[in-house]
């Protein structure tokens, strides 16, 4: 992208407004152009400033940030990042954002973590957000997704374990893929980048439109034949095998890539324990994270596949796994729950 990434700030807090503009200044390639307290003001200055990405707290007077978000979507879409607050009914809203159209979430500045970390995903996920091909969404946020059928049953079940890994647009990614999936198929293990807290709705959103059981990972919960689970924000998911049994750890740890959780690493502990007996998925998202962990899986032997150009919001992590040789194949994502079974 040429030139900076102009951004707005869209939040009722001045203390948020202040500190995101602090910290955003601290970047070359990252201009606040205006802050705003609420979407009146808003969309006003989007007319006159033209921002590239705009950041969006959803909890607002005068017009909440999702009645506003529809508005935006229909008439003018920007790629937009929700703040929101660490809260179950964050959660929620959030995860609506995304149907409506919004690209990225992070929390609201916090204790849950410091400035200095939330000031680096900030700017990722700017980036990320700027990079997205935007389109004008009508009323309805039903996707193709959901209308495809889903595949029934496997005719037989191996000891195997798919390893999921998604950033940016990966929610929608991983609805695609995993509604697809048959109530039968082995454990599935999914690291999306997300904030603490708004794993929790998400999983609990795809267990209801699942086949399969989602829940939001535990420390040494098992990985089971028709359950799939979810990494919880903030924490690094790891696979591990005792005998038979497949599960997982769930701990705290550096960032990786900025990211905790990491998909790299939740690919590379599953191709040390499972090796030949998993499959690994890479999904739309900005950045590497990934791609050097579906590399180790390819050469321990697992099936691999990254996603295509073409249905991917940001072409990063896929693009660097296939730069790296690390995808078998390179999928469309209607086709990827397919080819799992098919693989399996």
């Amino acid at each position: 992208m040429a030139g900076k990434i102009k951004v707005l700030i869209v939040d009722d807090s001045a203390i948020v407004r202040k500190i995101f503009s602090e910290e955003l200044s601290k970047y070359a390639d990252i201009e606040v152009v205006g802050v705003a307290p609420d979407p009146y003001v808003a969309r006003d200055k989007i007319v006159v400033l033209n921002p590239d990405v705009i950041t969006l707290d959803v909890e607002m007077p005068r017009m909440d940030g999702l009645t506003f978000l529809r508005k935006l979507m229909k008439h003018y879409p920007i790629p937009t990042i929700i703040v929101s607050s660490l809260t179950p009914k964050g959660g929620k809203m959030t995860l609506e954002a995304f149907d409506i159209g919004a690209v990225e979430v992070i929390a609201k500045p916090g204790s849950s973590y410091s400035v200095g970390d939330m000031s680096a995903q900030l700017a990722e996920k700017i980036r990320a957000a700027a990079r997205v091909k935007m389109v004008k969404r009508g009323g309805s946020t039903e996707t193709t997704a959901t209308r495809i059928e889903p595949i029934r049953a496997l005719t037989e079940t191996t000891n195997k374990v798919i390893a999921i890994g998604a950033s940016t647009g990966g929610t929608e990614a991983l609805k695609a893929v995993l509604t697809r999936m048959p109530p039968n198929s082995p454990g599935i293990v999914v690291v999306q980048h997300m904030p603490a807290n708004f794993t929790t709705a998400f999983a609990e959103r795809l267990n209801g439109i699942c086949q399969l059981t989602v829940k939001e990972a535990q420390d040494n919960d098992s990985v089971t034949t028709g359950t799939a689970l979810i990494a919880p924000g903030n924490f690094h998911m790891i696979l591990r095998r005792s005998g038979a049994r497949y599960y997982v750890e769930v701990k705290t740890g550096p960032m990786v890539h900025h990211q905790r959780p990491a998909v790299d690493v939740l690919f590379k502990s599953t191709a040390k324990y499972a090796g030949a007996n998993a499959i690994g998925v890479i999904l739309t998202g900005m950045g590497a994270d990934g791609a050097e962990g579906l590399l180790e899986m390819k050469n321990a032997g697992a099936g691999t596949i990254a996603q295509d150009e073409k249905t991917c919001v940001v072409f990063g992590m896929p693009k660097e796994a296939i730069k790296l040789g690390a995808a078998d194949k390179v999928l469309p994502l209607d086709h990827i729950a397919s080819e799992i079974v098919r693989m399996v």
